[in-house]
């Protein structure tokens, strides 16, 4: 007896590359806030998954990394303890990027052997595995700029990385929901517009909240609602000429945007949510666009934490899965308003 397809182990096998694509952002964002993504310096697919095991390796690892300038120009005072805490993020960043490979391949070859996956769910299933491969390569090319004379990766490589690992989260999400909701229904083709439109205006918040990662941003301007003290907009914040490049190179002009745009990312959610509320709703399109309002409430809070308290660790990991969690919702509510 043929089994069917698209079954309930594939749609656990893509859930389960969600909650893997989830912890492995989470994971990035330590590792970003501990300053730990340059500890390896080296791409080895495969030995590098293996951590240094005894205290010649972890010497002959040290050694490699003082040969690079985040060493020699920031961390010169590093002994072998200091060197060991900061791979350790880097090299679980690593490990778990790999598991996820593993994690989609392997099932993925087993399904189309044992032809459990309809035709159309092969090409989504490719889709991903491009977005996927595609997101390892983004995280080497960003290490790669923070090798050679600065100690301090690209903010567009890191934007580019992090950007692309929340929309593979998303598409990979996305082709589990078309499996759990097959059922296509009549939909307002108007106010599902809406919510593409919120949706790409959450995206660049999203890239922009990379560049404020990329540049250390976040660690000006300490104040709220003002930039500074009686100031909504601090005069560095456009001091760079020409003009544009205060929105994408200069550190308080990207923080004024993304703090700004806040703003706006709250305004479109509230508008989705107040719109729906005339609509008759499915009960998952009414959990769908409340889940968007609190999670934006909670978002835009722990931003202005994140901002007053100076980043701590805890904080900034919060903010970053408070990202997720929105981009999460608005997938979902997104799909319930297209099918």
């Amino acid at each position: 007896m043929a089994k069917q397809k698209d079954n309930k182990k594939v749609i656990y096998w893509l859930l389960t590359g969600c909650a893997l694509l989830f912890v492995m952002v989470v994971v990035g964002g330590i590792t970003r806030l501990t300053d730990s993504g340059l500890s390896m310096s080296e791409y080895k697919l495969i030995t590098g998954t293996i951590p240094p095991l005894n205290d010649a390796e972890w010497q002959e690892a040290f050694a490699v990394y003082q040969q690079y300038p985040e060493f020699q120009k920031l961390h010169s005072h590093f002994t072998l303890s200091d060197f060991k805490a900061i791979y350790f993020w880097e090299w679980l960043h690593r490990v778990i990027g790999r598991l996820i490979g593993l994690v989609f391949i392997l099932p993925f070859i087993y399904f189309i052997a044992t032809k459990q996956l309809t035709a159309k769910t092969i090409k989504k299933s490719l889709v991903l595995l491009f977005l996927g491969g595609f997101q390892g390569f983004l995280g080497w090319y960003m290490v790669k700029s923070g090798l050679v004379d600065m100690p301090d990766v690209s903010h567009y490589r890191l934007a580019a990385h992090l950007t692309t690992a929340f929309l593979t989260f998303a598409a990979t999400l996305w082709v589990a929901l078309d499996l759990i909701y097959p059922n296509k229904k009549p939909i307002d083709k108007s106010f599902r517009n809406l919510i593409g439109v919120g949706y790409v205006v959450l995206i660049l918040q999203i890239i922009y909240g990379g560049f404020v990662a990329g540049l250390k941003a976040g660690l000006l301007h300490n104040h709220w609602p003002f930039m500074n003290e009686g100031k909504f907009i601090h005069e560095s914040a456009y001091a760079i000429e020409p003009f544009y490049l205060n929105l994408i190179e200069n550190p308080s002009g990207i923080q004024f945007v993304h703090r700004t745009f806040a703003y706006v990312v709250v305004v479109f959610v509230a508008i989705i949510w107040y719109r729906a509320k005339q609509m008759e709703l499915t009960k998952l399109q009414t959990q769908g666009v409340n889940s968007l309002l609190v999670l934006v409430g909670v978002q835009f809070l722990l931003g202005v934490l994140t901002i007053i308290y100076g980043v701590p660790l805890w904080l900034g990991v919060a903010h970053q899965i408070g990202a997720f969690f929105l981009l999460s919702a608005m997938t979902f509510t997104l799909h319930r308003f297209s099918r």
